[in-house]
């Protein structure tokens, strides 16, 4: 599994959605992978943090964004894509 794989994966695999040998190859690409390792944790902190605000479920997001926060979304999404 390369890392855009796990990518493509995570939400079903936190969702508990992967058959086991999916699930089997997800865990060993992270048993190697310290990035990927990191990558899930933030996009955890990311689902929690989010679930925190209220923001699940299709809620709208303030009128105001905290100053540099849609610009650091984006910076993020565009490095994934470099990968």
């Amino acid at each position: 599994m390369t890392c855009r794989e796990l990518i493509d994966f995570l939400a079903a695999y936190l969702d508990g959605d992967l058959d086991e040998q999916r699930r089997s190859v997800f865990e060993h690409h992270l048993s190697i992978c310290p990035s990927c390792v990191d990558y899930v944790k933030s996009y955890e902190t990311t689902v929690a943090l989010e679930q925190r605000l209220g923001t699940a479920a299709g809620d709208e997001l303030p009128e105001e964004l905290p100053e540099g926060l849609l610009d650091a979304v984006l910076a993020a999404v565009r490095s994934e894509k470099d990968r």
